[in-house]
């Protein structure tokens, strides 16, 4: 087939490296403008960017997509089977999603009607699902909404976290995306039942507040799906501890009031709401990420301090 391929992030480079294996023909693909990182700002090409450059492919970053010569393009002169999208971080209007002959396929990260949205790795971790998916789409004018083409499941391991989801669903993605090709004349699309629909947003800095009077294992469930960012956040000492990596504590009957610090040795363990949770790895201000044990060294934490809630989380 002929394709184009809509992707920004890393996570989509595994489907476009699929895509190539599988011997169809991408035509361009086309993802977000540089943006600039790091400390220096400099200009940085978006992941699927790098990889086509690499595979000699034709490339376009258009800074506008719903007029102007990208649109015009697409609409006139594209000739293409099929659009791919893969996590592009746009919004497509309804002349793109008509243009290729066979419409336009997305790779999205979560059983629909699930999960709809930016971020449905983060939120279903965020929710404690211990069960998740990629699903292929044919994309209409709707945020996800459109029919199920082929769905695929996967456990979710209690303490998984948001990078270790993002790169197995990267793979998983890139594997029904090309079956999805493969099977393409014979698919029966599956209308989505939208009254079980819920809703994924990008994450946003105060997603990351914890509050101590939730149970640990909720609160372990938000760390995992807001790690690497904005990444858990509690208050300690006037200031912001960040919470990398957590772990349930089985109940050893040691209670404490929720946020108290009830073990600070080899380990450094708070009380919640309903049980307890050992920090892992955390984050004091102005210092590198550490293992707990090393935060109760360092900063000479004692049995009966607290962290603090920093307000409304959802």
């Amino acid at each position: 087939m002929r394709i184009v391929f809509m992707g920004t992030p890393d996570f989509a480079v595994p489907t476009l490296d699929a895509i190539v294996d599988a011997g169809h023909e991408v035509v361009c693909v086309v993802a977000q403008p540089d943006r600039p990182r790091g400390r220096g700002k400099k200009l940085k090409s978006p992941p699927t960017i790098v990889r086509a450059r690499e595979l000699g492919l034709r490339t376009w970053q258009p800074r506008a997509v719903r007029s102007g010569p990208f649109v015009e393009w697409f609409t006139t002169e594209m000739d293409a089977d099929v659009a791919v999208v893969v996590a592009y971080g746009r919004i497509l209007i309804p002349a793109l999603l008509e243009a290729p002959r066979r419409g336009c396929i997305n790779v999205h990260a979560s059983l629909l009607p699930k999960y709809r949205g930016a971020a449905p790795i983060q939120w279903a971790l965020i929710e404690g699902e211990r069960e998740t998916g990629i699903c292929t789409m044919q994309m209409d004018a709707g945020l996800d909404t459109g029919d199920v083409l082929l769905r695929r499941s996967t456990p979710v391991d209690p303490n998984e976290n948001g990078p270790e989801l993002w790169a197995r669903l990267s793979v998983m993605g890139a594997e029904v995306l090309v079956d999805t090709l493969a099977q393409l004349d014979s698919l029966r699309p599956r209308v989505q039942d939208h009254s079980n629909a819920t809703l994924a947003p990008l994450l946003k800095k105060t997603d990351g507040r914890i509050d101590f009077s939730w149970s640990a294992r909720r609160i372990h469930d938000r760390v995992r799906g807001v790690n690497p960012w904005p990444s858990g956040q509690a208050g300690f000492r006037g200031g912001v501890m960040r919470l990398h990596e957590t772990r349930v504590v089985e109940d050893d009957g040691v209670l404490g009031e929720p946020g108290e610090v009830i073990e600070a040795g080899k380990r450094l363990v708070v009380a919640c709401g309903q049980g307890s949770l050992e920090v892992r790895v955390g984050q004091l201000p102005g210092k590198p990420r550490r293992s707990g044990r090393d935060i109760v060294n360092g900063a000479r934490v004692t049995v009966g301090e607290r962290l603090t809630s920093l307000g409304d989380t959802p």
